[in-house]
Order: structure tokens, then C-alpha cells, then sequence
């Protein structure tokens, strides 16, 4: 009987030395000195983000307002049209605009919460805040 626990606790003691090296493989490498990213699907995420942020300055400096919906930034910086679909992989993009004010909330929101899936949020000041927790608002860490 001990003989059988004996090979029962290696077995279990190679599949949790197995499962270690597949996370150790997984880790996420940044893409750039500071990178805020824990994953590649935060990476693409933040990356997007910067796009439609950056689109929006560069429309508001054109038009003397902010866009009003995601189709109106096709053609502006980098902005594609194939960026106006809100569905970005692991991440869902919500973006509403506030004409009467001219000013906007950009939010990416994850398919799955986790450590490496947190939820994004900016506005028309450019800053990129993040929440591991639930939605992310103005109120929530900003991005480093």
C-alpha cells in the first residue's frame, strides 16, 4: 500500500512540476521598456486604446471637436475600419460620445476577468486608467 501512495505522490509531484513549466513558458515578455501590459491580450488592448486616442487628437485638431462615433475616426492617424468593430479578441470596446460637451469615454472590457485581463477605461484627457476588479472609470489606478 505505501508502495502505491509512493508512485501516486510522484505522479502528482510531476504533473505540478510540468504545470509550472508551461506557466514559466507562458509568462508575458513586454513589448517595450515600461510596458504597462501583464499579458498579450492587455497589450493588444492598451495598444488600441492609444490608436483611438491618439485618432481622436488628431480629429479634434482637424474638426475643432471630438468624434462622435468610432466610424467617424476611419482614416484619422492609424484608425482603420476594421477598428470600428468592438470586438477585439479577448476584449470588448465601448466607446460613447458626449457631443453637447464634446468629450468621450473609451472602456476596453474583458471577455474574462483575471490578473491578466484587467479593464480599461479613458476619456478625452488621454490617461488610461485600469481595474483588476470590475469596470475600470476615471476613479480607477491610472496605467503606468
Amino acid at each position: 500500500m505505501n508502495l502505491r501512495y509512493g508512485r501516486a505522490a510522484q505522479w502528482i509531484a510531476a504533473v505540478m512540476l510540468a504545470g509550472g513549466i508551461v506557466a514559466a513558458q507562458t509568462a508575458y515578455t513586454p513589448k517595450f521598456p515600461g510596458d504597462p501590459a501583464r499579458s498579450d491580450s492587455e497589450a493588444a488592448a492598451l495598444g488600441y486604446m492609444r490608436t483611438v486616442l491618439r485618432a481622436e487628437k488628431l480629429y479634434k485638431r482637424k474638426n475643432n471637436h471630438f468624434a462622435t462615433s468610432l466610424a467617424e475616426l476611419v482614416h484619422t492617424g492609424s484608425f482603420t475600419r476594421r477598428m470600428v468593430n468592438p470586438d477585439r479578441g479577448d476584449y470588448t470596446v465601448g466607446f460613447r460620445a458626449h457631443k453637447d460637451k464634446d468629450t468621450f469615454e473609451l472602456t476596453m472590457t474583458p471577455k474574462q476577468e483575471d490578473p491578466q485581463h484587467r479593464s480599461f477605461y479613458a476619456d478625452e484627457d488621454g490617461v488610461i486608467h485600469a481595474n483588476e476588479e470590475g469596470p475600470a472609470d476615471e476613479k480607477s489606478p491610472v496605467v503606468k
